[in-house]
């Protein structure tokens, strides 16, 4: 197994780590949690890099970089509705549309085509990233005892701007998942 494909699979690890961290009674569960997500952020970049700047890309690589990437996504937005982040319904949609993409591509794979990521998959996925990144600022914050002093400050900026980044990101999962099933209708449509 190369290191491109060992980094993917230790954000598998650090995914798991990752939501217990967070769900944790731990005084500083919610900081490991933040820590934790962006070491796995990051391994998604370098595994990238190498497989690409030392032709280590693989069968194995190709499936498994997604999938872990969409587990990522998905753990942290469900994790984030207990903690009253988010509403259930933003996360079963960034969950549906992460399953809905991904059973195309398998449709797509079964006649033979591969269909990549585009950039507008890329931007949304940017954007939720920066929303689960946010929440998980503003959690940390206040386990560290720095918000304590500006509750208010607090509690504008996780509604206001937890409203905002949830909205982005909704938006952006819905369109590109219809545009994405759009330009590969014929998939769906055709029958061999």
């Amino acid at each position: 197994m190369n290191w491109a494909n060992r980094l993917t699979l230790s954000r598998l690890a650090l995914t798991v780590l990752f939501v217990f961290a967070l769900n944790s009674e731990w005084r500083y569960g919610r900081t490991a949690a933040l820590v934790l997500f962006i070491i796995a952020g990051l391994t998604d970049y370098f595994d990238g890099e190498i497989a690409r700047r030392y032709h280590f890309v693989t069968a194995f690589g190709k499936l498994m970089d997604p999938l872990v990437d969409k587990i990522m996504i998905a753990a942290a937005f469900i994790s984030l509705v207990p903690l009253r982040a988010i509403p259930a319904w933003v996360a079963i949609t960034i969950v549906a549309r992460e399953f809905l993409i991904t059973g195309l591509r398998l449709v797509a794979s079964a006649k033979g085509q591969v269909l990549p990521a585009e950039r507008l998959g890329k931007h949304k996925t940017s954007w939720q990233i920066v929303t689960v990144i946010f929440f998980l600022v503003l959690l940390s914050l206040r386990e560290l005892r720095y918000a304590s002093g500006v509750d208010e400050w607090w509690r504008r900026t996780w509604q206001d701007g937890g409203k905002a980044l949830s909205f982005i990101a909704v938006a952006l999962t819905l369109y590109s998942g219809l545009a994405y099933a759009w330009r590969h209708r014929d998939l769906i449509t055709t029958e061999r």
